[in-house]
């Protein structure tokens, strides 16, 4: 079994209100798990109204599988409107 985990910290710069930053956050990871099936949490920066850091997480049974999807969500977080995607780490965890 394969898994990728993508860590991602995102800039909500207009969130005026932690409400806002939940509709953001909420559409951000509705979005890559219809269209990646990948589970999505938000893991930090629970109480910053201005940055979300999202851990997603996909099981596969391919690495080059695996980091091509990884890969596929981060151009599409780079293209987001409502927010800038900043730091990000990629792992991929193979086991027997």
């Amino acid at each position: 079994m394969i898994v990728g985990i993508l860590q991602v910290e995102l800039m909500i710069g207009e969130s005026s209100s932690l409400k806002d930053k939940r509709r953001v956050v909420s559409s951000v990871k509705a979005r890559l798990h219809r269209e990646h099936q990948v589970s999505v949490a938000e893991v930090d920066s629970l109480d910053d109204r201005r940055t979300a850091v999202l851990g997603i997480v996909l099981a596969s049974n391919s690495v080059p599988h695996c980091q091509s999807v990884l890969d596929r969500i981060l151009d599409k977080l780079r293209w987001e409107r409502d927010c800038v995607l900043g730091d990000h780490r990629t792992e991929v965890l193979t086991g027997q």
